[in-house]
């Protein structure tokens, strides 16, 4: 063990030109800390610490997310620069441990592991910026972190569950044991090599015979639903951050299959269709989390497929191809040091590993030494059976650090899972100094001895050849008649009308749709075809898909572009496939704009990072600051939108996000245009007409934007809120206005902004009606006005719409008066019974004007979503004159807010709770897999199954179920609170 972390610093980062000196920044840093006794303490070792000077202002020079967490604790940051970083290390493992044994609520939980991990990374980051630490040791402390989270989660979510009597646990000190469920850490988290900002890769699987011992009743959705919870704990952003985004798309067949798979069926697709890759992702994986043992044992017997018994050559030419993709991302061409990806770039971190994993896979079976999980410990096995020289150990070792640490370098700067140097001169030259190195001349020159030396060991093992192709069957679309087998092969793959589906395609192939009659697109469409055709016979609805697309080929001008782009990334292929089968509305989109796919390719993808500030930057980015013209900056916001909603779509098909996050992030798209609109909205239109001094403006977001749940067809509820001096004039403009009519036609020409037709379409629908008096009233309200009507003239509807109110852009100032004044209106002393009459009355009329409908109809069914959010609009305003816990943002907070206060008992919270989440998120995957409204008489069985399978449930059937028995039980819940609040 080292001694404190001040003493045993060797290197810190070299500051920015024209910084100020290091104990100058570190001054400035304690200087703004609340806590004074803790800045004493900082100071008093910071003047008596140069090496600690030195490297706080590295820290905080570059890195804003280090400066965040240092301000944040600055108790922490004492601790880790005073003790010993093992023995630092080492009480915050003890420290989250003894937390979760003493038993805690989620809540509790996901708060703790949030701050045990900023702890984590903070101490991480400064051993490792300090040249304390190597990168094993970094690496190894990193892991950890995950390893206690995962760990903690799981534990956490099975007692949970067993007080609930969902499973019998043999022993709560250890639940994992004995309770059939296996959670494996893959990729670097399984090697214990962990990144600064990583996603951890996981997968789940369970035994189904040790479920069923355990007493649990449908082990596949028992799992499912827990490996959801723990995800959930996990990654879920809180007020304290998250922990580490989770993948679980290592899972065998993700597309299809649950996000907790059974052992007997990961058994079957291992032995009979797993690739080569999922051998090389299982070299490390490692049981981390449930029944461990159980987890040994599996890895164990799935030895024989991923170690081969005799030397497997051919596995390099398979691995080679997954490198050939991979090198289809930007920047494999050539290494430029600006732009280039560390990872996935040519002479790159990825090629190490290849390197090392295909040898592995080649030669395992027979050198047992050769199974091991870490990069640079299986470079010396390699060295020591004689497959490589001593010298390319010792070259590759050196780089493989090198490039981990730079990596690191870039994550720490924003915790972003990012391997991409800065583009921008001034920014890499600062990325340099981080590195500590003395400008980015200096780095890249070492950066590309690293790389070209990576790149002539890796040429060495492999040799350029064709990518692998798998066969399908025979798929013959020449002649004048189908092909006997083609129909044989076409209904294999899932395609019920077989004969129409073979005419659609020999129709591409004569060239009967305009965007495929060019020579070059054929000739990619006769590649292409076998591998759409099988991506389309995994879909929700294959002919449905084939359909689409073909309709696409019609409206389409050419289509080389997209299938030369689908041809070169076989997932691209097999998401773009799931769209065209469960996403009519995403199929139109990339059909006619084939470049939003260029966002699903990017690194990026796997991020469910949900940042309006990030967004909004990124639109403006595109749109252009200030944007080239008023027509061509609305045609530009468009074509920003279509890009993100895009992505929140594609992510939700590719498992990135839940049905809940999907919802958060359309309304954090919509937030950001609604920004970037606004802003270019109001600077075109004073160009033309002036200011008026001294006014501001708020927009109010309600309904589904003002809750952050929108659908992929949600309207937008919008109010907007002005303020002026008394004493404003007219607007100071040529054509100048009074305030009342400057900021009405403002409003009106913000709208249209949002609604008229383009060039390239409509942003959004827009209802203003929410307003004080709705239509009758001027498109704008004036602030004093807004108030004045909620304290006397506003009917309860009203006020239940405010409920899901809030600012979605303007100036602060007014943004602020106006959340203080909805917190003020909804807080106002109500009673319970006149509240609760009026929330009754206003149901049985919707109830009597639009019937309650059928059970798949989930907003307006009873007990359905309408209920849920009558019951909690209800809730804020009978009691949230007493609990200002009432008013968060969300029905399903509301509810958990209410439990807290003791205004709902722990099982009707947790029963609407869960029913909320339910049937939004069915309402969600409805609205994201069929574009007209819902008939489950229309809509093709196997789209019921896929929003079945999306939401955890086995088919239709079972859902349908769970949704009557889900809705009967709010309606009961609904009835019971509000009939007892109104007899008070």
């Amino acid at each position: 063990m080292t001694g404190p972390l001040c003493d045993s610093l060797t290197a810190a980062p070299v500051l920015p030109a024209r910084a100020k000196a290091g104990p100058l920044i570190a001054r400035e840093l304690i200087e703004r800390l609340r806590d004074e006794a803790a800045a004493a303490a900082l100071q008093e070792h910071v003047a008596s610490h140069p090496a600690s000077a030195a490297l706080l202002a590295g820290a905080l020079a570059h890195s804003p997310f280090l400066t965040q967490i240092m301000r944040f604790d600055p108790e922490g940051l004492l601790a880790c620069l005073t003790q010993a970083p093992e023995a630092r290390r080492d009480a915050l493992l003890a420290g989250i441990d003894t937390f979760a044994a003493g038993g805690c609520e989620t809540a509790d939980l996901m708060r703790e592991l949030r701050r045990f991990r900023r702890a984590m990374a903070l101490l991480i980051a400064l051993a490792d910026i300090g040249g304390v630490w190597d990168v094993e040791t970094v690496t190894a402390a990193l892991t950890a972190t995950a390893d206690r989270a995962v760990s903690l989660a799981t534990n956490h979510v099975l007692r949970q569950a067993a007080e609930l009597g969902r499973i019998r646990l043999a022993d709560l000190a250890e639940p994992g044991a004995g309770s059939g469920l296996v959670v494996l850490a893959l990729g670097k988290h399984g090697a214990g090599e962990l990144n600064y900002s990583s996603d951890i890769d996981i997968v789940v699987f369970f035994d189904p015979e040790a479920a069923e011992a355990a007493g649990v009743a449908e082990p596949s959705s028992f799992f499912v639903k827990l490996t959801q919870q723990i995800a959930r704990i996990i990654q879920e952003r809180t007020p304290d951050g998250y922990v580490f985004r989770v993948d679980l798309r290592l899972r065998p067949d993700p597309a299809s299959t649950h996000v907790a798979v059974s052992l007997p069926s990961a058994y079957s697709y291992y032995e009979t269709v797993g690739q080569n890759w999922e051998r090389a992702a299982m070299i490390k994986a490692r049981p981390i989390a449930g029944d461990v043992a159980l987890g040994e044992r599996f890895i164990r017997d799935l030895a024989p497929f991923i170690w081969r018994k005799y030397f497997d050559f051919a596995t390099i030419a398979d691995i080679h191809a997954m490198k050939r993709q991979i090198q289809t991302v930007k920047g494999h061409e050539s290494i430029a040091v600006a732009g280039h990806n560390v990872k996935l770039g040519r002479g790159g971190i990825r090629e190490i590993e290849f390197f090392v994993q295909t040898q592995q896979l080649v030669f395992g079976g027979r050198r047992p030494a050769l199974r091991g999980p870490r990069t640079l410990d299986m470079l010396k096995e390699l060295t020591n059976e004689g497959w490589i020289t001593p010298q390319a150990r010792d070259e590759l070792s050196e780089s493989y650090r090198w490039l981990r640490t730079v990596e690191h370098r870039l994550q720490m700067r924003d915790d972003e899972q990012t391997q991409t140097l800065p583009k921008v001169a001034a920014d890499l030259d600062a990325f340099a100094r981080f590195c500590g190195y003395p400008s980015a001349a200096a780095f890249g020159k070492v950066l590309t001895a690293h790389a070209r030396r990576i790149e002539g060991h890796y040429a060495l093992l492999f040799e350029e050849g064709p990518s692998l192709a798998s066969d399908a069957g025979t798929l013959s679309f020449t002649g004048s008649e189908p092909d006997p087998e083609t129909l044989e092969t076409l209904g294999k793959l899932g395609f019920r009308e077989a004969m129409t589906a073979a005419e659609t395609v020999r129709g591409w192939h004569f060239g009967r749709r305009p965007a495929v009659t060019s020579a070059r697109a054929r000739e990619v469409l006769t590649e292409l075809t076998p591998a759409l055709l099988v991506a389309l016979g995994r879909t929700a609805d294959p002919d449905g898909a084939l359909a689409h697309l073909d309709n696409a080929f019609v409206r389409m001008p050419a289509a080389v572009e997209l299938l030369t782009l689908l041809r070169s990334h076989d997932s691209l292929l097999t998401l773009f496939a799931e769209i065209l089968g469960s996403a009519p509305r995403l199929a139109k989109v990339a059909a006619l704009h084939p470049h939003v796919l260029d966002g699903v390719i990017d690194p990026a993808f796997g991020q469910a990072v949900l940042d309006t500030g990030m967004l909004e930057r990124r639109i403006r980015t595109y749109v252009g600051a200030p944007p080239p013209g008023v027509e061509e900056g609305l045609d530009r916001l468009r074509d920003a939108a279509r890009q993100e909603n895009f992505l929140v779509g594609a992510r939700l098909l590719s498992g990135v996000y839940d049905a809940q996050a999907a919802g958060e992030a359309y309304s954090a798209v919509a937030e950001a245009c609604l920004r970037v609109a606004f802003a270019d909205t109001r600077a075109a239109f004073a160009a033309d007409h002036g200011v008026i001094a001294g006014s501001e403006t708020a927009v109010l977001g309600l309904g589904r934007l003002g809750a952050g749940a929108l659908t992929p067809s949600s309207d937008l509820d919008l109010v907007l809120l002005y303020d002026r001096p008394e004493d404003a004039g007219a607007s100071d403009g040529a054509k100048s206005l009074d305030a009342v009519t400057w900021h009405v036609r403002l409003t009106q020409r913000f709208v249209a902004a949002l609604t008229v037709p383009t060039r390239r379409g409509t942003l959004y629908q827009v209802d203003m009606r929410l307003r004080p008096s709705g239509n009758k009233s001027p498109a704008a309200t004036q602030f004093a006005g807004f108030t004045a009507y909620h304290d006397g003239e506003a009917e309860i509807w009203e006020e239940m719409a405010l409920t899901r109110a809030r600012v979605v852009a303007g100036d602060e100032a007014l943004s602020r008066r106006a959340e203080q004044a909805i917190r003020s209106i909804l807080s106002r002393r109500r009673e319970p019974s006149k509240v609760a009459a009026a929330v009754m009355e206003m149901r049985a009329l919707i109830a009597s004007e639009k019937g309650e409908k059928d059970g798949w109809d989930l907003k307006l069914a009873a007990g359905g979503l309408t209920d849920l959010d009558f019951l909690a609009q209800f809730l804020v305003l009978a009691y949230a004159a007493d609990h200002l816990s009432l008013l968060v943002n969300g029905t399903g907070a509301v509810f958990a807010a209410a439990r807290e206060a003791g205004l709902l008992s722990q099982a009707d919270a947790s029963v609407l709770g869960e029913a909320h989440r339910l049937i939004g998120d069915v309402q969600l995957w409805q609205r994201f897999t069929v574009e007209e409204a819902f008939d489950p008489k229309v809509v093709p069985p196997r789209v019921l199954k896929r929003i079945a399978t999306a939401v955890g449930r086995p088919d239709a059937k079972v859902l349908r179920a769970e949704l009557d028995d889900t809705r009967h039980a709010v309606r009961a819940i609904f009835t019971r609170v509000l009939a007892a609040a109104r007899k008070g």
